[in-house]
């Protein structure tokens, strides 16, 4: 279940509409996917470290570009990672994951995966304030957070 393919006009857009609200001029970097994708994480990023909800266009470009990162670093199919409503992977090398309700679940809402996947917030901090479902002997993602940069 590969991330959701991105539209680097989506994601213009999502950045300049995210720099905008921070007042930040328009975007004029690359114009690739990969460029566009880490632009989303970055402003959404930076959203969030003023106490400002990101765009949601913005929020999603960055939860899917980081999902598909996840997705490269740990291949496999044994952990499904859910990021409701915005996507979800299948990744880390093991038996396979399933359909119903599998022994190898991780699912957390979107401002949290951001928070991991940049390294705003460790997952046993996230796992200990209940920010994080996690199941399974497989769904630790610690060793694979926070994802490299890009």
């Amino acid at each position: 279940m590969p991330a959701r393919r991105l539209d680097p006009e989506r994601l213009l857009a999502a950045v300049n509409a995210q720099r905008s609200a921070l007042g930040a001029n328009p975007w004029d970097g690359g114009l690739s996917v990969a460029a566009l994708g880490t632009a989303c994480v970055d402003w959404a990023g930076r959203a969030l470290d003023a106490g400002l909800v990101p765009e949601r266009e913005t929020l999603r470009g960055a939860i899917l570009h980081t999902l598909g990162t996840l997705e490269r670093l740990a291949p496999g199919r044994a952990v499904e990672v859910r990021v409701p409503p915005f996507g979800a992977v299948q990744c880390v090398a093991g038996q396979r994951h399933t359909r119903g309700t599998p022994p190898n679940v991780v699912e957390t809402d979107a401002s949290t995966w951001l928070r991991l996947a940049t390294g705003r917030q460790s997952w046993a901090e996230a796992i200990a304030t209940g920010s994080v479902m996690a199941s399974g002997q497989r769904s630790d993602l610690s060793p694979y957070l926070p994802l490299p940069p890009g």
